[in-house]
């Protein structure tokens, strides 16, 4: 059975060498290359692939979260394969939250790709052995009540930002009394008293991004 695929990524460059590289596999068939949520809406409606392979970053536009989200909710629904640099934990969740199936690096070997791909179209999960690592150090007992929560990550990220409690407070559609309580969770969970150094330990624990 051919794998039909649908890239998404907003580099040509990355798709072309993608292209390049599953087009040498007689059962994988690049049927589209997208660039942001439009096109990639517009391909999979028409084309209607068994596998996207996405990339979190797409520029100015929805991420690939978002995307991934919105093609999954489609009448033709395709399952989502996503491809990226980033393993923070934050981009993790939110790109399983929204439907992926799987999540590999773009360091990942072609054969792991390959492999990948043709899980994933199987309905099977598949996950970047970094990305397994901090699924499992999430759900470990031994984290002892102290893993931050998805709704302190989105804190966090805003924090990384610079907003402060009443910006954050809009962003998040709830009052800065609630700020406040998850930043006093969060100083307490990562071992600091200070807004800067919340950030700084997040990103050395690859909770958010740089």
């Amino acid at each position: 059975m051919t794998i039909r695929i649908v890239l998404v990524d907003d580099h040509p460059v990355v798709r072309a060498g993608l292209r390049a590289l599953l087009d040498g596999q007689d059962d994988l068939d690049v049927v589209g290359e997208a660039h942001d949520l439009a096109s990639a809406e517009r391909l999979v409606a028409l084309d209607r692939p068994d596998v996207v392979l996405m990339d979190l970053n797409l520029g100015s536009g929805p991420g690939g979260a978002e995307v991934t989200a919105r093609l999954r909710r489609g009448e033709h629904a395709p399952e989502v394969l996503v491809l990226t640099t980033y393993d923070t934990e934050a981009d993790v969740l939110r790109a399983l939250d929204a439907g992926a199936r799987g999540y590999l690096l773009k360091d990942a070997p072609p054969d792991e790709l390959f492999a990948g791909i043709r899980a994933t179209a199987r309905g099977e999960t598949v996950l970047a052995p970094s990305v397994a690592a901090t699924l499992v150090r999430r759900a470990s007992p031994s984290g002892g009540g102290r893993t931050v929560t998805e709704r302190e990550v989105e804190v966090l990220e805003l924090l990384s930002q610079g907003l402060g409690n009443k910006e954050m407070a809009r962003e998040l559609l709830v009052s800065e009394a609630t700020v406040k309580s998850h930043l006093s969770h969060i100083y307490t969970k990562l071992g600091v008293d200070t807004r800067a150094g919340a950030v700084a330990a997040a990103i050395e624990r690859r909770i958010i991004r740089t």
